[in-house]
C-alpha cells in the first residue's frame, strides 16, 4: 500500500521539482563580461513570460509604484527585468533618461517598442520612424500645423458648441429623458433645476478626436468621425497586446479586433489621400490665381511630391494614423484626469474658476471667444496642467535599444539589450518631488529655479525629450486650458460615482469618469 501510494505521487513530486527549480524568478547577478563590464541587477521572473504578468497587474491598480519602488530599492535606480518577451534595463535614473532621449541619432540607443505597437501604428509612424531628414521634416511640419496660436479660435469653438449640449433647463419640461437626473436644488426663481450625467472622458475624447480630424483632414465632425473613432477604441486597447502571427489573430481577442480596426482605419485614410489627390490640381490652380485655400496636413503631405522627401502612399497613412492616436488619446485623458484631481481638491478648483471668472468679466460677454491674451493670462491653470501631467504620467516611459555598450555608473548595457526610460519612476519619486503622491499644482508656483531644475535635468519629461519631443505639447496645453475655462465658467459638477485611475493598457479612469454637470448661475459683473 505505502509503495502504490509512493508511485502514485512521484509524477508530482517530479512535477513539484520541476517548477521549484525551474519557474521560481531568477535573480540577475551582475556578470562580469571584464573586470570593468556588468550588467545591472534585477529578476527575470518565470521563463518566458518574465515579470511581464506582475507588471501589468501594478498598472491596473491606482498605485503601480510598488513594483517600481520595491526593485529600485533592492537594486537601485537601473535594474534589470524581463518584460514583453525581453531582457530590459529599466531605468529610474533622470540622468540616464536623459542619456537615453538625447542618444538617439548619436549611435547610442534606437527607438524599439513592442511588436504589437510596432505591428498597429505602422513602421512609418513618427514615433517609429528612424531618425534622420525624413523624420526631421515630418516632425518640422508638425509642428507648424500645430501652430497654436492659429488653431486657438477653432479649439474655443469646438469646445463651446461641445458644452453646449450640456445646457440646463426646468425638470418640467420633459426633455432629454433618459440623459437627464432631476436633482431637488433650486435655482434663485424656485424652480427645479436638473443635471446631466456624462462620462466625461468619452467627450473628451471625441472633443479632441474631431479637433485632430479637422486639424489633419478638414472633415468636419459627424457620422464618418465617429465611425472612424469608434476603430480607434479597439486599436489602442491592444498596444500592448501578445502580437499573434495574422492566421491566430481571431476576432474574439484584442489583438484580433485591433488589425481588423487597423485596416478599416488605414482603408479610410487611403480614401481621403486620393481624393485629395484628386483635388490638388483644382488647390494649385486656385493658388496661381491668388485664391489659396488653407491647408491641412494631407495637402501638405502631397506638397512634398517633387522634394526629396516625397513619402508614398502607404507611408502617409502610417503618419496620419499615429498622429490621430497621438492628438485624441493624450490629451482627453489629460482634461479627464486635471478635472478628476480638481474635483479630489476644493481649494485648488476655487483658485482655478476665480482665475477664469476674472478672464471672462474682463471679455464683457459670455460668447467671446478667447484669444492668445487671455490664454497667457492662466498662469494658475499651467500649474494645474503640469501636475496633471506629472501625478497621470499618461505617457509612463519610452522603450529603445542600445546600438552599442553603454557604460554608466559601472554598469554596462550591452549593444541590443531593450531599455525602458520610465518617466513615471522620476515623476513619483520623493527626492524629486516632495510628497510626489499628492496632486499639488501650488509647487509649480515656486521660483523660477524649480522649473529651470526639474526640466534642464530631465527630472519633469511628460512630452519625452531629444529629437522624439513630442511637436503637439504645447497645443495639448492649449486644449487643455480652453476646455477649463469653459468648463468651470459655465457649470458646476460633481462625480456621479466613484472611479479610480489605472494605467495598463493606457492611463485612464476604469469608468470613464462619470459626472453629473449643472449650469452656473452667472456671476454679475461691475
Amino acid at each position: 500500500m505505502g509503495l502504490g501510494l509512493l508511485l502514485f505521487l512521484l509524477p508530482f513530486l517530479f512535477l513539484f521539482l520541476f517548477l521549484f527549480l525551474f519557474l521560481q524568478p531568477k535573480p540577475i547577478k551582475p556578470k562580469t563580461r571584464s573586470s570593468r563590464q556588468k550588467l545591472p541587477p534585477g529578476t527575470v521572473g518565470l521563463p518566458f513570460i518574465g515579470e511581464t504578468l506582475k507588471l501589468i497587474a501594478a498598472y491596473k491598480t491606482e498605485n503601480p509604484e510598488p513594483f517600481i519602488a520595491e526593485r529600485v530599492r533592492r537594486y537601485g535606480r537601473l535594474f534589470t527585468t524581463h518584460v514583453f518577451g525581453e531582457r530590459t534595463v529599466f531605468s529610474a535614473d533622470p540622468d540616464f533618461n536623459r542619456l537615453v532621449l538625447r542618444g538617439e541619432g548619436r549611435s547610442v540607443v534606437e527607438c524599439s517598442y513592442p511588436a504589437s505597437i510596432c505591428t498597429l501604428l505602422g513602421r512609418h509612424s513618427l514615433l517609429l520612424m528612424p531618425l534622420g531628414s525624413l523624420h526631421k521634416r515630418l516632425h518640422s511640419l508638425t509642428l507648424t500645423l500645430t501652430r497654436h496660436s492659429l488653431l486657438l479660435p477653432h479649439i474655443d469653438d469646438l469646445v463651446t458648441r461641445t458644452m453646449a449640449a450640456w445646457g440646463d433647463s426646468d425638470c418640467s419640461t420633459g426633455e432629454g429623458e433618459g440623459d437627464w437626473d432631476c436633482s431637488t436644488s433650486t435655482n434663485d426663481n424656485g424652480n427645479t433645476r436638473r443635471r446631466r450625467r456624462i462620462l466625461l472622458l468619452d467627450q473628451a475624447k471625441q472633443l479632441t478626436f474631431d479637433l485632430t480630424v479637422k486639424q489633419l483632414l478638414s472633415i468636419d465632425p459627424g457620422p464618418w468621425t465617429e465611425a472612424l473613432r469608434r476603430e480607434y477604441v479597439l486599436l489602442i486597447d491592444a498596444f500592448f497586446s501578445v502580437p499573434l502571427p495574422s492566421f491566430l489573430a481571431f476576432s474574439f481577442t484584442a489583438y484580433g479586433r485591433a488589425i481588423k480596426a487597423r485596416k478599416k482605419v488605414a482603408e479610410a485614410l487611403r480614401q481621403v489621400i486620393r481624393e485629395k489627390m484628386e483635388e490638388r490640381s483644382i488647390r494649385i490652380r486656385d493658388k496661381e490665381r491668388g485664391r489659396e485655400r488653407e491647408r491641412d496636413m494631407v495637402d501638405t503631405l502631397l506638397d512634398l511630391d517633387g522634394e526629396s522627401s516625397v513619402l508614398s502612399e502607404e507611408e502617409m497613412v502610417d503618419f496620419l494614423l499615429a498622429l490621430l492616436i497621438a492628438g485624441y488619446e493624450t490629451t482627453s485623458t489629460s482634461i479627464t484626469l486635471a478635472v478628476k484631481f480638481l474635483t479630489d481638491n476644493p481649494s485648488a478648483l476655487a483658485l482655478l474658476r476665480d482665475e477664469h471668472d476674472k478672464i471672462r468679466a474682463n471679455k464683457g460677454h459670455d460668447s467671446k471667444a478667447l484669444d492668445w491674451t487671455d490664454y497667457k493670462s492662466m498662469p494658475f491653470t499651467q500649474c494645474v496642467i503640469s501636475e496633471t501631467l506629472r501625478v497621470a504620467n499618461i505617457v509612463s516611459g519610452v522603450f529603445r535599444r542600445a546600438v552599442t555598450d553603454i557604460d554608466y555608473k559601472g554598469y554596462t548595457i550591452p549593444k541590443g539589450c531593450k531599455i525602458f526610460a520610465s518617466f513615471r519612476a522620476v515623476h513619483m519619486d520623493e527626492e524629486y518631488f516632495k510628497s510626489a503622491a499628492v496632486f499639488d499644482p501650488w509647487r509649480w508656483q515656486s521660483t523660477d529655479t524649480f522649473h529651470q531644475q526639474v526640466i534642464s535635468a530631465g527630472v519633469f519629461t511628460p512630452f519625452g525629450g531629444g529629437a522624439r519631443l513630442c511637436p503637439g505639447f504645447e497645443l495639448a496645453r492649449v486644449v487643455i486650458s480652453v476646455f477649463l475655462h469653459h468648463l468651470v465658467t459655465r457649470f458646476s459638477w460633481e462625480a456621479a460615482e466613484e472611479d479610480r485611475l489605472v494605467f495598463f493598457p493606457t492611463t485612464r479612469t476604469s469608468k470613464g469618469y462619470p459626472i453629473f454637470v449643472r449650469a452656473r448661475t452667472p456671476t454679475p459683473t461691475n
